[in-house]
C-alpha cells in the first residue's frame, strides 16, 4: 500500500464544491458525536436519580452500519440538513460518520484498557479550527491518461498543479490499482491523495552490506558514518532561520490590522486577510523546502547504505527546552527517522533504532571508555585513556555504526564489544542526585540516628540532549 498526493488547481465552482464536502464531512460527525452522547448523558442523570442500571436508558451504537442507517433517516427530516444534504455525495457524510465511529472506539478501549495513553471523549469539531478533508472510496476515481487532471464522485474532473505521471504509469502498466482517494486543505492549497496497491520493484542499495549510524543534530543535520570509516556532514538548511525576519516583519503587519474576534463576532478586515495571505505564503514555503529536503537526504542514505543505525529520541521531551524548541522543531528529527524507516522497508534495507539510554556521545568510539558526564556546549570530544579528540557528532556517529556489528540494539555502553565494562558500571547515561536528610525530621528521630542519604535516578537528562548544539 502506498499513497500518491497531488496538488490540485480547481476553479472557483469546484473550490466551493471541495469546501462543501468537507463541511458535509464536519456536519456529520458532530451530528454523530450528539446523537452517541445524548445517551451516555442520559444514563448519567438517570443515575444520579436513584435508577436502577437495569431500567436506565439503552445505549446507543456508534458502530459505523448503525450510525449509517440512523444519519439516512434523519439527514431527510432534520432540518439541519433536510435543505442541503443532496449537493454533496453520499462518501462526505461517511467520511464524517467513520471518523465519530473510531473515535468512539478508542475512546472505549482506552477506558477498558484496550488501547494505552489517554484518550478523551469526542468532542464536536469548529468549522473555524478543523482542517478540511473528505474521503472517497466509491463512485468514480481515476487518473485521467493527460497526467493532468483527476477525476473524483460529484466533483467532477480537476486539474492537477503538478503532474501525475508518476501513479499514471504503474496505472498503465496494470501494475496498480486505486483504493481511495482523500481530499484535503493544506499549506493554502487543495491536495488529493490516492491510496494505491501497487506492486514495487525493490531496489537494493547501492553498498547492500554497508552500515551507516546517523547522528541528528540541531547544527548539522546529520552526520553520517559508515562501516568503512568515512564521515558525512550535512549541514542543517535552517529554512525557518532564514525566513524569520521576514516573518516578524510580516508578523507585526498582521497584528496591527483588524482580525477576527469570534467571542464579539467581529470580521477580519480586508487588509488583514491580505496581510495573513502574504505571511502563510512565507510559512508555507518554509514548510515546502523542508519537506522536500529531508526527503532527499533520506533517499540518498537509503539509496546507499543497506544497514542504518539512528537513535530513539526523546523529541516530545526535547521540545519542552525553550531554549532550543524552535531549532528542533525545524530540524524535524522524528520525521526523519520515519522517513529512514519505511524507505528502508522499501529497499529490503535493516533498520536499527539505538536504545534512548545509549551514550553515544560519551562513548569513545577509539577505546570504548564511558564519560560520567559531557556537557552540550562541548563540541569535541577527548578520551583520557587514548588521547582521541574527535568532533562530538563524528563521534556519536561512528558509535551508532559500530553498534550494528553487536546485534545488541539496546546497547551495552561501549560500542562494538559486547564484552567490554563500562568504568562506571552504574551506568553513565544516567545521572544521580544526592537527597540529603532533613534537619528537622532528624532532630524528631528516636535515639538520635543518622538517616542514610538517599540516590534516586533522574530520567528526565537523556544522552541525547548533547546532540543538539
Amino acid at each position: 500500500m502506498q499513497a500518491y498526493r497531488f496538488a490540485l488547481d480547481p476553479n472557483v465552482g469546484q473550490d466551493a464544491a471541495l469546501r462543501s464536502h468537507c463541511g458535509a464531512a464536519r456536519a456529520a460527525y458532530n451530528w454523530a458525536v450528539g446523537w452517541v452522547s445524548a445517551s451516555w448523558w442520559q444514563r448519567q442523570a438517570e443515575r444520579s436519580y436513584g435508577i436502577e442500571d437495569a431500567d436506565l436508558t439503552p445505549w446507543r451504537p456508534w458502530s459505523l452500519p448503525e450510525l449509517r442507517k440512523v444519519f439516512n433517516v434523519v439527514k431527510r427530516t432534520d432540518p439541519r440538513f433536510a435543505a442541503w444534504w443532496a449537493e454533496n455525495s453520499k462518501e462526505a457524510y461517511n467520511t464524517g460518520l467513520a471518523n465519530a465511529a473510531a473515535a468512539f472506539d478508542n475512546y472505549a478501549k482506552a477506558k477498558t484498557g484496550g488501547r494505552s495513553g489517554r484518550v478523551g471523549m469526542p468532542r464536536f469539531k469548529s468549522k473555524h479550527r478543523v482542517t478540511m478533508a473528505c474521503r472517497f472510496t466509491t463512485g468514480v476515481i481515476r487518473v485521467d491518461p493527460d497526467r493532468r487532471h483527476v477525476t473524483l464522485p460529484r466533483l467532477g474532473t480537476i486539474r492537477t498543479h503538478e503532474s501525475t505521471r508518476k501513479l499514471q504509469r504503474h496505472i498503465a502498466d496494470g501494475t496498480a490499482r486505486i483504493l481511495s482517494a482523500s481530499v484535503k486543505f493544506e499549506r493554502g492549497r487543495w491536495w488529493v491523495a490516492f491510496k494505491v496497491e501497487v506492486q514495487r520493484r525493490t531496489h537494493s542499495a547501492q553498498r547492500a552490506g554497508a552500515v551507516a549510524g546517523i547522528d541528528v543534530g540541531v547544527r548539522n543535520l546529520a552526520v553520517v558514518a559508515d562501516s568503512s570509516g568515512a564521515v558525512r556532514f550535512i549541514p542543517n538548511p535552517g529554512h525557518y532561520d532564514g525566513a524569520i525576519t521576514v516573518l516578524r516583519r510580516l508578523s507585526r503587519r498582521v497584528s496591527r490590522r483588524r482580525g477576527p474576534d469570534r467571542r464579539s463576532g467581529r470580521e477580519p478586515s480586508k487588509r488583514w486577510l491580505r496581510a495573513n495571505t502574504e505571511r502563510n505564503r512565507v510559512l508555507h514555503r518554509v514548510a515546502n523546502l523542508r519537506a522536500d529536503a529531508l526527503h532527499k537526504l533520506t533517499t540518498s542514505i537509503r539509496s546507499d547504505y543497506g544497514t542504518v543505525v539512528i537513535e530513539d529520541l526523546n523529541v516530545a521531551g526535547m521540545l519542552r527546552n525553550r531554549r532550543l524548541a524552535r531549532r528542533i522543531a525545524d530540524s524535524s528529527f522524528g520525521e526523519i527517522r520515519r522517513q529512514l524507516t519505511y524507505k528502508g522497508d522499501w529497499n529490503g534495507g535493516r533498520t536499527i533504532a539505538a536504545d534512548r539510554w545509549y551514550p553515544s556521545s560519551k562513548t569513545c568510539s577509539h577505546c570504548g571508555e564511558v564519560k560520567a558526564k559531557l556537557s552540550p556546549h562541548v563540541r569535541v570530544f577527548t578520551c583520557r585513556t587514548c588521547g582521541l579528540s574527535i568532533d562530538r557528532d563524528e563521534n556519536a556517529a561512528r558509535n551508532l555504526a559500530a553498534l550494528a556489528t553487536t546485534h545488541d540494539p539496546t546497547g551495552t555502553g561501549v560500542a562494538g564489544d559486547r564484552g567490554a565494562t563500562a568504568p562506571n558500571p552504574r551506568g553513565a547515561d544516567r545521572k544521580t542526585r544526592t537527597t540529603h536528610p532533613n534537619r528537622k525530621a532528624t532532630a524528631r528521630r528516636a535515639g538520635g540516628a543518622t538517616p542514610h542519604p538517599r540516590s534516586e535516578t533522574r530520567d528526565r537528562h537523556q544522552d541525547t540532549t548533547t546532540h543538539l548544539g
